[in-house]
């Protein structure tokens, strides 16, 4: 006799993992499941006096009454992991120069030698490209300051907050700025400047020396590591730590090294790391036999940094993986995070765009690399052709409508897509289409292989894991004595 059926499906994903069943849905709740408990879930086998009965019902995995609620629910939560669709485009880099004073081997966009000629962005460009910022229909603008170096034409760096600060009295905007620098050219009145305006600088530091000066190399082709801290601490005594970020790319040089990294960036008064892979474009190519790596091989080391962070949180240093902490707020929240690289439809163009210094608009700043070398395929326009004509173009709208992770070839039915975005750039760029292929695309096999390690650290997590992992995520403190007494006692 047929089983009478004790309660009806709600659409979900699953994966199979050690030993168990991941389960998720579309607002973003999981469950993981024995696979003989998941087996007695799809056979219609969980008696609603089993306590994994009331959980699977809470998440909206299953019902047994009217559908409605749990759909409005699902619907509700649906709505705020995909929120950050409501502002549109809040970020804007600027290109305002692709001379440098460095040549680092994993540099994407191949820029110009320092003393070079005609690669500055003109005032004249510069005002148009914050009047089109200013069309966005985002309350907040972050306009972020690219190079090349920008700190080498400071002159419309000024221009351009300056300009955008006076127009800001008309739109009333949430209005940040980010200038990205070596710091190797950082000067006293640049920094008082940074201070007045309240500007946030970012730049790369790869580890210690030995590592650092591996492939980030000045003009004259010795090490930047001394240049960097030298203007790294100037920053630092004239703006306060806490306006400073730093981002490292990994290179194979950064291999097994995570620890001596995470070591060097706190010496420095730093309280976090994002571990950056290699990114497939420009010099990086050239180089790849020298700096690239295997994606498990980046895994491995990342699994290691991220172990070692964790430890060292547990001890009392607070520290932060920031990959991590976007990936476990994904998992955990039902809320959006504004990080491009994990957003379906994609960042590019809706969540970001990039305007070159010769005011060219692309989706993305990769986009920009390619057209370095003739490709056009993600050219906007350029800041002469008006809001409307960029932001609702042909460009903008292919790139969007390949990167919806619904209704993406394997992506639909992936478990991880309600945490994972598409990068249809990154899939042109390395695999000749904007959709992409999963089985040989590498970000996809990354992303996979991070979430399956977070989601384990969450199901074997003791109490005081878990109170870490939420402190990065609400960014709250925890009571360290009392972790660091949990960690004496093991």
């Amino acid at each position: 006799m047929k089983n009478q059926k004790k309660y009806k499906f709600l659409p979900f994903n699953f994966m199979r993992l050690n030993g168990s069943t991941l389960v998720t849905n579309m607002g973003g709740d999981f469950q993981i499941l024995s696979n003989e408990t998941f087996d007695k879930f799809i056979n219609y086998n969980i008696c609603p006096t089993d306590s994994i009965y009331l959980d699977l019902k809470a998440k909206q995995f299953i019902y047994n009454n009217s559908p409605n609620l749990p759909i409005q629910l699902l619907a509700t939560q649906y709505r705020t992991k995909k929120s950050f669709l409501r502002n549109f485009t809040g970020l804007h880099m600027v290109v305002v120069t692709i001379r440098c004073n460095q040549k680092c081997k994993y540099c994407q966009v191949s820029s110009e030698d320092s003393d070079a000629n005609e690669y500055d962005m003109t005032p004249e460009t510069a005002k148009k490209c914050v009047d089109l910022i200013f069309n966005t229909p985002s309350p907040y603008i972050k306009i972020e300051f690219q190079g090349g170096e920008p700190l080498l034409n400071f002159g419309v760096v000024k221009y351009i907050i300056e300009y955008a600060e006076e127009q800001n009295h008309k739109y009333d905007k949430k209005l940040e700025f980010v200038i990205c620098t070596n710091l190797s050219s950082t000067n006293e009145e640049q920094l008082e400047f940074c201070k007045i305006h309240n500007i946030y600088i970012s730049t790369s530091l790869d580890g210690p020396a030995k590592i650092h000066n591996q492939n980030r190399i000045m003009e004259n082709k010795c090490g930047s590591y001394k240049e960097v801290i030298k203007g790294l601490q100037k920053a630092q005594s004239v703006l306060g730590k806490d306006k400073i970020s730093a981002l490292m790319t990994t290179t194979r040089a950064s291999l097994g090294k995570f620890p001596e990294i995470v070591d060097e960036y706190i010496s420095l008064g730093f309280n976090s790391i994002f571990f950056r892979s290699l990114n497939p474009y420009g010099m990086a190519r050239k180089y790849q036999e020298i700096i690239s790596y295997t994606t498990e091989e980046f895994v491995s080391s990342y699994c290691q940094g991220l172990d070692y962070i964790i430890d060292l949180n547990l001890e009392g240093t607070l520290f932060i993986e920031e990959y991590a902490r976007l990936l476990f707020k994904r998992i955990l929240t039902p809320f959006a995070t504004g990080f491009v690289d994990l957003q379906s439809p994609t960042g590019a163009g809706i969540g970001g765009a990039i305007y070159d210094y010769d005011g060219r608009v692309f989706v993305a700043d990769e986009g920009r690399m390619l057209a370095r070398k003739g490709d056009t395929q993600f050219l906007m326009g350029h800041v002469d052709d008006g809001y409307k004509t960029l932001f609702g173009g042909d460009v903008i709208r292919q790139t969007v409508a390949s990167s919806c992770v619904e209704c993406l070839p394997q992506c639909c039915d992936c478990a991880f897509q309600i945490w994972c975005g598409a990068d249809p750039v990154r899939n042109y760029t390395t695999q000749g289409d904007l959709i992409g292929y999963r089985p040989t695309n590498e970000f996809c096999k990354k992303n996979m292989a991070l979430i399956k390690y977070l989601l384990k650290k969450i199901h074997n997590a003791h109490d005081e894991v878990l109170d870490v992992i939420w402190s990065w995520i609400t960014g709250t403190c925890i009571n360290l004595n009392n972790l660091s007494e949990t960690a004496e006692n093991k």
